[in-house]
């Protein structure tokens, strides 16, 4: 009888190993096709809002407050669906995302109508946000968190450069339009959404809605809220200066975008080995040094070389500033690590996320007023002080 009970426990351990790999290969896929729908959305958002409604740099800073409202209400969102469970609610961003791509590539006549959409979407990519670094941790074991998370970002920043192909081919070659390169990501997003319905739905513990605030993840808010500011402060003006003062359109961003996916393969392996080796505090830590060093390139590249060196010099502070995008594998897990129970995990991000977010919709507002009345040198400035702060707060991280 013993021995049934050890058989019988070998071939159960066996099956949900089975159920893992099996999932976490569907979520790869997924990774896959986010991937495509992402690297289009990125590489065409800036120029379809400058080509179709020509926007100040006041203006554009005032765009992102509705951008990220619903990265502010994502912990609401997700504590309301939380019954569903992470994989579910997942796939529901997911045609939230597609939804919003297509109103934008059909049904956005107006500026007051493209906001409506460009927020369903933003809805959906936010509901996602906090979501998988949950599933594809929950799909891991403790020690090779950063390595699955790094596997599943590599695949997703593989894909990225076919949604930058699409982008560079289709608008230096084949005449695409705004309209087809939305529609082309809202269907890669339902295909996403497909593939997550085909994983094994874990059922949620706890089916009430769940809000957490405690006290230990006080350090990890507070992370959230300085990366929220500096973050936004890069990817609101970092494009806008290679587009406004620099007049890079579609293609350039497409080769750019390419050449960010390339190097991010690699960092986003290396980081999530990191976070394994040397911990969450050193890898953190590294990036603020980083973003300092990148604000000072954005700042005065125009001051210390001509247009054509110093636009060569953003353009490469602008891929290695968004090749350590990587580095928010090691905020999800230090949540992970330090969750005072498994439940708190996925509320936690997403007050995360929300904390983050809630910063996001004012910065770009006040970064556009300081770019108008000084110049976007002290934008960049700012965020290099920014960067500072989350430089002591990392050095703060203490995991048991």
């Amino acid at each position: 009888m013993w021995h049934n009970k050890k058989i019988n426990k070998m071939s159960e351990k066996l099956w949900n190993r089975f159920k893992f790999d099996r999932d976490f290969k569907l979520f790869l896929i997924v990774g896959l096709f986010t991937g495509i729908a992402g690297g289009i959305n990125t590489t065409v958002f800036n120029n379809f809002l400058s080509d179709v409604y020509h926007l100040s740099a006041s203006a554009r800073g005032i765009v992102e407050f509705p951008r990220e409202l619903p990265g502010a209400l994502i912990i609401v969102v997700i504590g309301i669906f939380s019954f569903l469970g992470d994989i579910r609610m997942a796939a529901m961003g997911m045609v939230f995302a597609a939804i919003g791509m297509i109103g934008l590539g059909m049904f956005s006549p107006t500026f007051a109508t493209m906001l409506i959409w460009m927020m369903t979407l933003s809805l959906g990519t936010h509901i996602f946000m906090p979501l998988a670094p949950t599933i594809g941790m929950n799909l891991s074991q403790r020690d090779s968190y950063g390595v699955r998370l790094g596997r599943f970002n590599a695949y997703n920043l593989a894909a990225t450069i076919i949604g930058y192909a699409i982008v560079w081919f289709g608008f230096k070659y084949l005449g695409l339009t705004y309209k087809t390169a939305f529609l082309i990501a809202a269907v890669s997003y339902l295909i996403a959404a497909f593939f997550l319905g085909l994983m094994n739905p874990r059922k949620p513990k706890v089916k009430r809605i769940r809000f957490v605030f405690r006290k230990e993840y006080t350090l990890y808010y507070c992370l959230c809220i300085v990366n929220g500011a500096r973050k936004q402060i890069f990817l609101t003006f970092a494009p806008w200066v290679l587009i406004v003062v620099y007049h890079l359109g579609p293609p350039v961003f497409a080769a750019l975008g390419v050449i960010i996916s390339v190097v991010s393969i690699v960092t986003r392996t290396i980081v999530g080995n990191a976070i394994d080796i040397k911990g969450e505090k050193f890898v953190l830590s590294l990036e603020a040094i980083l973003l300092i060093v990148l604000c000072m390139g954005y700042s005065f590249a125009a001051d210390i070389a001509p247009a054509g060196t110093a636009v060569v010099i953003i353009a490469i502070c602008y891929i290695i500033d968004n090749s350590l995008s990587a580095v928010e594998m090691a905020r999800s897990t230090y949540v992970k690590k330090i969750a005072v129970c498994p439940e708190d995990v996925v509320p936690t991000l997403s007050a995360g996320t929300s904390c983050d977010h809630v910063i996001a919709m004012t910065v770009p507002f006040l970064g556009g007023i300081l770019w108008t009345t000084m110049g976007y040198k002290y934008v960049f400035l700012s965020a290099a002080v920014i960067a500072c702060l989350n430089l002591f707060m990392s050095r703060k991280i203490k995991i048991n």
